[in-house]
């Protein structure tokens, strides 16, 4: 059985992520596997690219270009900019040869002008067996990546908050009922990387006929794994004397990932227990912008965009704690790096991540935006739980669910009895 694995990309952002997680699974497992993405950064030979020369880059420029300059004239403000995807423009993949080839068509994050509302009808037309994982709403919906408190979906789109001047039949309709059309007896087997979003998307008039499976990402136990505390407090030029609060993501101004929160959380920290501004310091990575983190009671020890798998790891495994506090996820790639190599976490109870974190068992969980909550929790990990214990169930939880054996067979299973 030949499987192909289908994303925008190969590195960047938690589908790409994810993805190519899955890909290495599979890889390992014996599966005959190749991933098709637009851009491929990685040096990878498992992953082919659909960008062979110049032309096609400026072609794909335009693609991107052409959706976004689209939907900028119609959004609401620029903080929706890149939570919305119109895919009125893209790729036609259904002649590339690993499509041909391919006993079936596994789907994942296809959006930012890679394939179009039209391709995705061409791949289906092809009548072969294609599994579609969810990392987030956007197949389900009229456009949007994460609905925010817009039930809307549920029968069909419009009125949509994302656009300046929403109405009964505006984009978000229009798109929905392309989707309605498109997606008819149509042999489409949709998995989500958590219940949460299964339990969603089953409430959606699109998907509530379609089968759906959740089937977790996978993650490298052997990348991922508790490194020696002290050998990397020395290497990274840190303090055996300090508690380190980490905070990470792709981008850390992206305002689903809750950094507000964080910030608020911190403040309040501070003003209940000042004495732990000589205690604690902060690690950050990801992508930033601007002066987000001029104001902060504690010191500051800023890692930038960390490439190397090895180095986050470390980053994770010299860390007391990882704190997320996003307010829309699927199932977090970072929360399940920081489990992985040991670390407990704080994240808001939201989304997939009460999948992640058992409540004082491997971390807490804090009152949906609550930053007074945030705060507590932080406290009682870092000064108040036992943190060998936490250490320990954060590892366990991962070898017990989101091994890439683990991930990789549950596709297996699901693959066969498709083509069966």
């Amino acid at each position: 059985m030949k499987v192909v694995l289908v994303n925008t990309n190969d590195t960047g952002g938690g589908a790409a992520i994810a993805c190519r997680r899955l890909l290495s699974a599979h890889v390992k497992n014996g599966v005959d596997v190749k991933m098709l993405v637009r851009t491929k950064n990685s040096k990878d030979n498992y992953i082919e690219s659909t960008t062979h020369n110049g032309i096609k880059r400026l072609r794909n420029n335009f693609n991107f270009l052409y959706e976004r300059l689209g939907f900028i004239a119609i959004e609401s403000s620029k903080d929706v900019r890149f939570a919305f995807s119109s895919a009125n423009i893209g790729e036609d993949i259904s002649d590339n040869k690993l499509i041909k080839e391919a006993d079936l068509i596994h789907l994942h994050w296809v959006n930012q002008g890679f394939i179009s509302l039209q391709g995705i009808d061409k791949l289906l037309k092809l009548n072969k067996p294609v599994v579609w994982t969810l990392h987030d709403m956007w197949a389900f919906t009229g456009g949007c990546h994460y609905s925010g408190t817009c039930l809307n979906y549920g029968e069909n789109c419009g009125n949509c908050y994302f656009l300046d001047k929403p109405s009964e039949n505006d984009i978000s309709a229009k798109i929905w009922n392309k989707k309605k059309s498109l997606y008819e007896n149509k042999n489409i087997t949709f998995v989500t990387c958590s219940n949460w979003l299964k339990e969603t998307a089953k409430r959606s008039t699109l998907l509530k006929d379609f089968r759906i499976e959740s089937i977790p990402n996978p993650i490298d136990t052997d990348k991922f794994s508790p490194g020696v505390h002290e050998r990397l407090v020395e290497k990274l030029n840190l303090s055996l004397c300090k508690k380190y609060i980490l905070f990470g993501a792709a981008n850390v101004n992206d305002k689903r990932k809750g950094l507000n929160y964080f910030i608020e959380a911190l403040n309040i920290l501070n003003n209940r227990h000042p004495e732990s501004v000589y205690k604690v310091e902060l690690l950050v990575f990801g992508k930033s912008v601007g002066d987000i983190f001029n104001e902060l009671p504690y010191k500051l020890n800023n890692m930038g965009v960390m490439k190397s798998q090895k180095e986050i790891a470390e980053i994770y495994s010299v860390s007391n704690l990882f704190v997320l506090p996003s307010i829309e996820d699927n199932l977090p790639n970072t929360i399940m790096e920081s489990l992985a190599c040991g670390t407990a976490v704080v994240a808001f109870n939201t989304g997939g991540i009460p999948e992640m974190i058992e409540n004082g068992v491997n971390g807490y969980l804090a009152e949906y935006k609550s930053s007074e909550s945030l705060a507590d929790n932080i406290y009682k990990v870092l000064f108040e739980s036992d943190s060998e214990l936490l250490c320990r169930n954060a590892r366990d939880k991962v070898m017990s669910t989101y091994t890439e054996s683990n991930v990789s067979n549950k596709y297996l299973d699901l693959y066969n009895e498709i083509i069966k």
